[in-house]
């Protein structure tokens, strides 16, 4: 199917919720290395775990939590969010992120409403989306602060996308009907056969 006949009077859906970190953008850049490696320096240098045991440490977390940041508060750590992602996505090599004109000329000839849905912080989002050169192709970004926005206590549970609370803040956020919203996660490819 062409990109020309990609647009919103063949398709069903007036908004296209997608996910940026390995789907906007190659999980082959380096990006995700780069994070795990962050997660394990936020490990030793906030809490003192032994530079051994940290990937191990994260690699459990994820498994057990689905992310470090939620494992670390189910446990009980103390910490700031916004610590965390200064660490985690603030020491992120952003260069290897390069502009994709494909992706932009994909994105530019769907017409429906175009919405970033990220557990990334905001600041993260931003960066990225500027680097592929795709920021204005996005009407709007869910983010942690979206789901998270009174995070002071330690006791007070993370909200993150896959789980249901997450999936209802960002429908409720967007203003969008669900039955006429596509959740794009992991499938870019997948796109000119939805539209």
């Amino acid at each position: 199917m062409g990109s020309s006949s990609i647009h919103s009077a063949s398709s069903p859906f007036d908004c296209i919720i997608f996910d940026l970190d390995d789907t906007l953008y190659s999980s082959k850049t380096g990006i995700g290395q780069a994070l795990k490696r962050n997660i394990d320096d936020f490990l030793v240098e906030r809490f003192g775990f032994p530079e051994s045991q940290a990937p191990t440490l994260r690699a459990e977390l994820f498994k057990i939590y689905g992310s470090s940041l939620v494992g670390l508060r189910s446990l009980g750590y103390d910490f700031d969010a916004d610590d965390y992602h200064s660490v985690v996505h603030g020491r992120l090599p952003y260069d290897l992120i390069k502009p994709d004109a494909k992706l932009r000329n994909l994105l530019q000839t769907i017409k429906q409403r175009k919405i970033i849905f990220t557990n990334s912080d905001r600041m993260h989002a931003v960066k990225a989306l500027d680097r592929l050169g795709i920021k204005d192709c996005f009407e709007q970004i869910i983010c942690f602060e979206t789901m998270n926005p009174n995070l002071s206590k330690p006791t007070t549970p993370v909200v993150l996308k896959p789980s249901m609370e997450a999936m209802n803040i960002a429908i409720d956020v967007a203003g969008v009907d669900p039955r006429r919203t596509v959740c794009s996660l992991h499938m870019i490819i997948a796109l000119p056969l939805i539209l």
